[in-house]
This record gives C-alpha cells, sequence and structure tokens, in this order.
C-alpha cells in the first residue's frame, strides 16, 4: 500500500484496485469550470517574479472519448445510473456539461466498486455541477446511502466582480456504502454566545442548566418524582435510578421549596467535548495566497479539512483513496494520521510535485511510484505517447522548474528552469534546461543550447535527452567552459545528460547547491510524534 499513480484513474481503478479493498474516497474532481488553472512556482528573490505552468484545464466537450465513455455506462450493470445519465443526455444534448458528468459517472462506478462495504467516499464539488453529480451518486450509491451535504464556508468570496451573490461556500457530498459504516463522532469549540450560556456553581465551576425532559409521550417515564410530575404532553428523560444518582451528586437544581426544577440538570463545561460537529463547517479557512501551507497547486485545499474527513469516517489502518489528487492533501493527512493510501493523478506534474511533498513532510517516508518511467523503454514509450508529460517528467529528474505548458513553439528552447546559490550568495543563479524526446540528435541541437544560455542570462544550461549523446556535441559542450564555484570547484557550463544515464544514476546535473529548495515551495516537516510513518 501507500502508492501514487501516474495516469488516468479510470485506467488504474481498473487495472490495480481490487474490488472492496478502500475504506474511504475523497475525491476533489475538476468543477467544468470552463477555466485553465496556473500552478505557480517560487522564485527566489533577485530572480523574475513567480513561473507560472498549465497544471490542467478544467473544459470538457462531447466527442469520441465522451461517446465511447456513455456507451461503457449504459453497458454495465447498474441500470439505474444508465437510466439516469440517458435522461441526463436528452435533457442537457451532447454538450460540455454531458460529457463531464459522463466521466464523473463511469469513475464513479468504479469507486464504488473499490469501496468496502462498511467505507464512505466524500465528493467536493461546487454548484457549476454539484445538483447533476447529487442524481448521478443517487444513482449508483443509492438514495437511501447519502448521508449529508456538508457546507465549507471558504474566507473568501468567490465571483465577486459578476452581479449576483458573491460564492462563499463549496458543497462536499457524503455518501456510504451500506448502513453500517465507520462514523466517529468528532467536535468543535463552543461559540462565544454558547459559552455565555455557562455561569459559575459555589466552586467556581463553570455549568448550565438543561431540561430533563423530552417531548414525548411516554407512561413509562411519567412518574412522580420527588413532588414532581412532567406535563402530559412530556416525559423523563432518565429512568428513576439515574434521577436518584443525579440527585446525590448534587447536580439537578432545585425550587424554593426545595423540589426539583425540571429544567435544573447541571451541565459542567469542563466534562464537555463540545459541540458535535454539523454539516455547517465554518471553522476550516481556505489557505490564503500567503500562507507557509501553500504549495502553489491552484486548487489546493487545507490540510485541516482532510484531517477531519479522514478523523471521521477512518481508522488507524485504513486505506484512504483520492483519485483526483492534485498537490497530494488528502495523502499527506492520510499519512499523519496513520492511514494507509493510494493517489491518482493524470499529470506528471502533480506526481512529481506530492512526491516532493511527502519527502519534505515526513523525513524516511517509503512509497511507491507507479506509472511513471523507471527504466529506458517506459520513458520513450512516454515520450511516443505526451511529449509534454516526457518533459515535465525529465525536468523533474534534475529538480527544475518546468517553464511550458501545452503550447507550441512558446518555450524558445527553455523546458526548465532551476535557480541556485553558491556560498558567495550575491544573488541567484539561474540554469536553464532543454529537453529532446527524439530517438536521435542533431549536433544543431546543442548548439542552440549554448545560444539559449547566452540570451536567458544563465550560467549553466543542461540538454536531457532520450538519445544518447556522440563525442562531438559533448566536445562542442565543452568548449563552452565552466562555471566556478566559490569552493574551487568548477562546473561545465553546458551539461549533455541522457535519460538512461539519468536513471541508471550514472549522470547528474552538477551546479553549486549552497541554499537548496530555491525552486519548489517546502511543506512543513511533521512531528515525528505526531503522525505514523506507514511503509510499503
Amino acid at each position: 500500500m501507500n502508492r501514487l499513480y501516474y495516469g488516468d484513474n479510470l485506467g488504474v481503478l481498473r487495472e490495480h484496485l481490487a474490488t472492496g479493498s478502500v475504506d474511504l474516497i475523497y475525491l476533489d474532481p475538476p468543477f467544468n469550470s470552463k477555466r485553465d488553472y496556473n500552478l505557480l512556482f517560487k522564485s527566489p528573490k533577485g530572480a523574475t517574479s513567480e513561473a507560472q505552468i498549465q497544471a490542467f484545464k478544467d473544459s470538457w466537450t462531447w466527442d469520441a472519448q465522451a461517446e465511447s465513455e456513455y456507451d461503457e455506462v449504459m453497458r454495465q450493470k447498474n441500470t439505474q445510473v444508465a437510466e439516469i445519465l440517458r435522461a441526463l443526455r436528452q435533457f442537457l444534448g451532447q454538450n460540455d456539461m454531458m460529457a463531464y458528468l459522463t466521466m464523473m459517472a463511469n469513475r464513479l462506478l468504479e469507486l464504488h466498486r473499490v469501496l468496502k462495504p462498511t467505507g464512505s467516499l466524500y465528493l467536493h464539488c461546487d454548484p457549476t455541477a454539484s445538483h447533476y453529480l447529487k442524481i448521478v451518486l443517487d444513482g449508483i450509491f443509492g438514495k437511501e446511502n447519502f448521508r449529508n451535504e456538508i457546507i465549507w464556508k471558504r474566507t473568501n468570496a468567490h465571483n465577486f466582480k459578476t452581479k449576483g451573490y458573491a460564492r462563499a461556500h463549496d458543497t462536499i457530498f457524503y455518501y456510504t456504502k451500506t448502513g453500517d459504516f465507520v462514523f466517529n463522532e468528532q467536535y468543535t469549540e463552543y461559540s462565544g454566545a454558547q459559552l455565555g450560556r455557562y455561569k459559575p456553581d459555589k466552586d467556581g465551576r463553570l455549568y448550565k442548566a438543561e431540561n430533563m425532559t423530552f417531548s414525548t409521550s411516554n407512561p413509562l417515564r411519567q412518574f412522580e418524582w420527588r413532588g414532581v410530575r412532567p406535563p402530559k404532553n412530556r416525559s423523563w428523560g432518565y429512568d428513576l435510578e439515574t434521577l436518584e444518582r443525579l440527585w446525590r451528586e448534587g447536580r439537578i437544581l432545585t425550587k424554593k421549596d426545595g423540589t426539583p426544577r425540571m429544567d435544573g440538570l447541571k451541565i459542567y463545561l469542563d466534562e464537555t467535548k463540545g459541540m458535535p460537529l454539523s454539516t455547517n463547517w465554518t471553522d476550516i479557512d481556505r489557505i490564503g495566497n500567503t500562507s507557509a501551507e501553500r504549495l502553489g497547486y491552484p486548487t489546493q485545499k487545507p490540510l485541516a479539512l482532510l484531517e477531519r474527513i479522514i478523523s471521521v469516517s477512518s481508522n488507524k489502518g485504513d486505506v484512504v483513496l483520492d483519485p483526483f489528487c492534485g498537490c497530494g492533501t488528502a495523502v499527506h493527512a492520510a499519512q499523519k494520521l496513520g492511514r494507509k493510501w493510494i493517489g491518482i493523478d493524470i499529470t506528471c506534474l502533480a506526481v512529481s510535485l506530492i512526491e516532493k511533498r511527502l519527502k519534505d513532510a515526513f523525513r524516511g517516508i517509503k512509497f511507491e511510484i507507479i506509472g511513471t518511467p523507471r527504466d529506458f523503454e517506459s520513458a520513450r514509450d512516454l515520450a511516443r505517447r505526451d511529449k509534454y508529460q516526457f518533459q515535465w517528467w525529465a525536468v523533474s529528474l534534475v529538480g527544475a522548474q518546468p517553464s511550458q505548458g501545452k503550447k507550441k513553439g512558446a518555450d524558445g528552447g527553455v523546458d526548465g528552469v532551476k535557480y541556485f546559490r553558491d556560498v558567495d550568495t550575491k544573488g541567484t543563479r539561474k540554469l536553464v534546461v532543454s529537453v529532446k524526446g527524439g530517438e536521435s540528435l542533431k549536433a544543431d541541437d546543442v548548439r542552440s543550447l549554448m545560444a539559449v544560455r547566452d540570451r536567458e542570462g544563465a550560467d549553466i544550461a543542461a540538454l536531457i535527452s532520450l538519445a544518447e549523446q556522440t563525442p562531438g556535441m559533448r566536445a562542442d559542450a565543452a568548449s563552452t567552459g565552466f562555471h566556478n564555484g566559490a569552493s574551487g570547484k568548477k562546473y561545465q557550463r553546458v551539461q549533455l545528460l541522457s535519460i538512461g544515464g539519468l536513471l541508471a544514476g550514472r549522470e547528474r546535473l552538477e551546479h553549486p547547491d549552497y541554499e537548496p529548495n530555491l525552486n519548489y515551495k517546502q511543506a512543513g516537516e511533521e512531528n515525528p510524534e505526531s503522525q505514523m510513518v506507514m511503509e510499503v
């Protein structure tokens, strides 16, 4: 367990996850917001402003892929959700919303399959498609297994420039697979108004008075006790033995004549756990732009939000799954709380970010990454299938930031940037990376990199290639000379690295590293005493 998958979650779920193997699922999928979301990268002082690259495009279209997935839903065993999707298609037509709902329905069917009978699912969404998603969820999980609609109040409002009310909350749908599910009651602190109901007794302990009767007519609880009988429409909330025990303990307030007050049960503040958690979550703030928790991912959710969900609906050692894991907040929270975890994301960018986040936060953590290249053949396969994912993955091998998105010709020969400082740190130094995923290299590729280094004002440039470099190319690179480190060590100004050499550990990017962690925002290290490291 403890696995991070790169790939389409539909394929990963079908190929790698067994039926009934997961205790808790949290998913924060795209909302069909028709927006592009950019990942912000840290830039050190003295460098340019924060770089950004498109993390994902939250727009959907009805195309051959949508039609194929719709056909899959029509053929599976759950006829109820098939009928729901067919009705939605008749109502919505073949448009972006229908494509989005088809994508979600297909994956929710698989998530239902992998969930244990005692398991729970939390789906995080907004009003863009929440009303449609609720219908789809009812069809898959059964409307009887819908537990709650949780409202998470954010501290800031969205869309404040548009006409109408500013949106200040997200919705989280909570479903279980059956009526037998894990639920660990959680409590929140009392508000000032609630605390105002408490007053000190003669010993200084704070208490409030509660009614000892309930608005139910139960003949067995309508007896007279110590001269007091409940009205006909109410009954004692306790049996006679319990009432006598509370009286002996001095827990019941009395009237002037010495008889017990029906509304006089003393509840002491120091014996209460707080307010039982409700469906209105107003006590967890969003992550501010300057928060130390923010890692630059556009839709990052606060760790406290995921800790609450995981604490309520799972126990230590249980398996938590996030099939749209983004920057990995759910798996971070699961690791911190002693749960096993599985994360899935469709971009190498997210997988690299999560890998770094977990290693920063949990010293000595062990987990497995599946789907990203681990040998030359799998790297070549990725380069053939998706050159952008290959570039992002290759750049991550040397700890650099990717510097371009999926926009043809936008890179100017630069696929990655890395900043470094030397011990004489008078300023930030720059290193540029170019990636070539073709089966062969040309001598001009190396010469072009030399020109790019000069143009960008970089101290060092690196070429990462799938193909091996020739002796002539290495000679050209060496002719550019060296960057002289403050310690006296020399670093080649143009470095040629191969995918095979990097994977085998024979090659590495060389540069001064006096002040590491200049290129990615770093997750704070968790206290080892507050978390249990789960080994693979």
